[in-house]
């Protein structure tokens, strides 16, 4: 099966700017990524990127928003999976989950109602990345008929969007981006009986 891996190599990560930097966002979404694509590794993945990205894995450049992007490649071929390149907390394990089901649509809900993982084997499925997409998605496949298994994985749900979600990498993560997070002086401080992520930098935290 054809595995893509969208990935916004221009600007990544702006939710994250209260905490690093344009420079230090795309040099986490990397790490990100190569996070993905080792737990991939035996997939053969491909990177859908936004633009040319250097990456230990073959790259298709589509300009396109990434519904669109997405879209034109479930035309072109199927079946095809879809990891999202920003979930540091991925394994080999999880992605395994992930192609059980045998079932025309298979989704991987995401925190906060979003859709870190899916699977088509439908030829006439399309995503929709807007808002609740894994609410969408169920939908679509409802609409075309299409068989639907869910999988509940918390490695695949947790994606860093957010400075709150750099907490779960921190508690979680053995990769490339927990590694980055921790040289770069990220650190958890407990604040009435809540973790929250600090950044041990001057004038830097969150």
């Amino acid at each position: 099966m054809r595995v893509l891996v969208p990935f916004d190599a221009i600007d990544p990560k702006r939710r994250l700017a209260p905490v690093f930097d344009a420079e230090e966002r795309r040099a986490f979404a990397a790490a990100m990524l190569a996070d993905v694509l080792d737990a991939l590794d035996t997939h053969d993945p491909v990177i859908l990127s936004n633009a040319p990205v250097d990456a230990a894995a073959p790259v298709t450049v589509d300009r396109q928003p990434l519904t669109e992007a997405v879209n034109a490649e479930l035309a072109a071929e199927t079946p095809t999976a879809v990891v999202m390149a920003d979930l540091p907390l991925v394994t080999g394990d999880a992605v395994a989950r992930l192609f059980e089901p045998d079932a025309d649509v298979v989704v991987a809900p995401g925190l906060g109602g979003g859709t870190n993982a899916l699977v088509a084997r439908d030829p006439s499925f399309r995503t929709d990345y807007h808002g609740a997409s894994v609410r969408d998605h169920r939908r679509a496949a409802r609409d075309i008929g299409a068989s639907l298994a869910s999988v509940d994985s918390f490695r695949l749900a947790v994606d860093a969007d957010e400075p709150a979600d750099l907490v779960e990498v921190l508690l979680h993560g053995e990769g490339t981006a927990a590694a980055w997070l921790r040289d770069r002086g990220g650190r958890l401080e407990t604040t009435g009986g809540r973790a929250r992520f600090r950044l041990e930098k001057p004038g830097r935290d969150t």
